[in-house]
């Protein structure tokens, strides 16, 4: 058993030193955000999907294109506008006059790391054809179920400030997505590096020396080792009285479905694995309550009124339930 566990620590320092490879490398290009790409990574681990939000040119594409680039994968991106069609996204069945048969056309849904631009601008019959593919990794079209190749992985970026043009995202869609990242202004001195790097033309030379640090397989491999780690069962307990508390919170008009109690485990399995460690703590479910429940839950229409926020209430909700130690 020892060994085991010694051979588990082992493999998690690889992984560790992987991580601190691509941090490293976009900390050339990114200023700053090292919480967002915390969680990016996190998420990419803990095989969930990510929701990037933040006003326009804080970096949300960049960042997400950096990651992608990061790993030795099929990455494929997606515009979403409001003509788009889910067949611009699953694909579509062509016929083919030499076989006299329809062949389906794969869309570019189908690769390992996906990247969709501005998601909240595509209507919710567009956004339905992700419902399936985000879930069950699979497409079903006239019948015919085509399987993702494994990792795959989401990530989608949208605008808060932008009404025109754009669509609120469906719950059932928002509860897809593992984490919803929120990407701040930078600060003072980080807008000052960003100016001076911009002006030394860096970024270009830097964008092209970005090597891959994980091959596809390499994600999958660390993927079930993460879902492996393990995690007390009083922390199981403390996640499940978190997520009750959010369905019987008076501040709260919908609360966290069973699946955000499973993605606050995971992503704390994956933070606590980038942080070395092979078992997880109450710090690390503390962490990733936050970006787990903002866009799984909703507010009152009195407490919106007010001007709370639902990490405002996030905050409340993990103050009132003792932490376990």
């Amino acid at each position: 058993m020892e060994d085991e566990l010694f051979e588990q620590r082992t493999d998690l320092s690889k992984l560790s030193h992987a991580v601190e490879q691509i941090k490293t490398t976009l900390a050339k290009i990114i200023v700053g955000q090292q919480e967002s790409i915390d969680l990016l990574i996190a998420g990419i681990l803990a095989d969930g999907h990510i929701l990037i939000e933040g006003v326009p040119g804080v970096a949300k594409t960049l960042t997400a294109k950096l990651i992608a680039r990061s790993i030795k994968a099929q990455y494929s991106r997606i515009q979403f506008t409001p003509d788009l069609m889910p067949s611009d996204i699953l694909g579509t069945s062509v016929f083919n006059p030499k076989t006299t048969e329809f062949e389906f056309k794969h869309g570019p849904v189908f690769g390992n790391i996906i990247l969709i631009d501005e998601i909240n601008r595509a209507p919710a019959k567009t956004q339905s054809a992700l419902f399936e593919v985000m879930e069950e990794r699979q497409v079903t079209i006239d019948g015919q179920t085509y399987k993702m190749q494994e990792p795959f992985t989401v990530l989608a970026t949208q605008n808060p400030v932008e009404h025109e043009g754009t669509y609120r995202l469906p719950e059932a869609q928002l509860d897809r997505f593992i984490f919803k990242i929120e990407v701040k202004y930078p600060s003072l001195d980080e807008e000052i590096a960003i100016l001076t790097q911009q002006h030394q033309h860096k970024t270009a030379e830097q964008l092209l020396d970005i090597q891959p640090v994980l091959s596809g397989d390499d994600i999958v491999a660390i993927r079930n080792q993460v879902l492996g780690l393990h995690v007390e069962e009083k922390l199981l307990v403390y996640v499940a009285k978190l997520i009750h508390e959010s369905r019987n919170n008076k501040s709260l008009y919908l609360g966290g479905s069973p699946r955000a109690s499973l993605a606050i485990v995971n992503a704390a399995k994956a933070i606590a694995a980038i942080r070395g460690r092979d078992f997880v703590t109450p710090d690390d479910i503390i962490y990733v309550a936050a970006p787990v429940l903002r866009h799984r839950i909703m507010l009152t229409p009195d407490k919106e009124m007010e001007g709370a926020s639902p990490d405002d209430i996030i905050a409340q909700m993990i103050g009132k339930i003792e932490v376990p130690r």
